[in-house]
């Protein structure tokens, strides 16, 4: 968290040097904090974690950006065309791979956030996720997709 700090404080000393208190000003300030913890703390260590973790967020954003717009899409098509029906809901269980609470729940709601799929249950071991899907024409490729996005949630969350 001493990094994430570091960073919104150079990244604010960059805002407040340049005059322009927008928030592309203050997101290329947080670009450039960035890189200048990176390239001042490259050999000490301090920040290693941070440094490495910030890529993987961002890509993780942007993959559930596009993973929500399909979402969004294919329940859109299916509204706007009634007569061209192709649902097939089902509950299927994921074993979970993720251990601490804080990635479970982020994982489920995800989930949840995603239109066509709703998280149901965690078995009491808390091995295992219940999940409601609209579209489930393929079990295993459900399957596949959400422990995509599990294996992704535990690289942010868990190490």
């Amino acid at each position: 968290m001493k990094a994430l700090t570091w960073n919104i404080l150079l990244a604010l000393a960059w805002v407040a040097l340049t005059g322009t208190f927008t928030l592309v000003n203050f997101l290329v300030g947080m670009l450039l904090a960035y890189l200048v913890l990176g390239f001042a703390l490259r050999d000490t260590g301090v920040f290693h974690g941070y440094l490495e973790k910030v890529p993987k967020v961002i890509g993780f954003i942007l993959f559930f950006i596009w993973d929500l717009t399909k979402s969004n899409m294919r329940v859109a098509w299916e509204v706007l065309t009634p007569s061209f029906r192709r649902m097939r809901p089902g509950i299927i269980g994921v074993e979970l791979e993720a251990r601490t609470d804080e990635a479970i729940t982020i994982l489920a709601n995800l989930i949840s956030v995603t239109p066509g799929t709703l998280s149901l249950d965690v078995s009491s071991d808390r091995r295992v996720l219940y999940i409601h899907c609209m579209y489930l024409d393929d079990v295993d490729e459900m399957r596949a997709q959400i422990k995509d996005l599990e294996r992704r949630v535990i690289e942010i969350f868990e190490r």
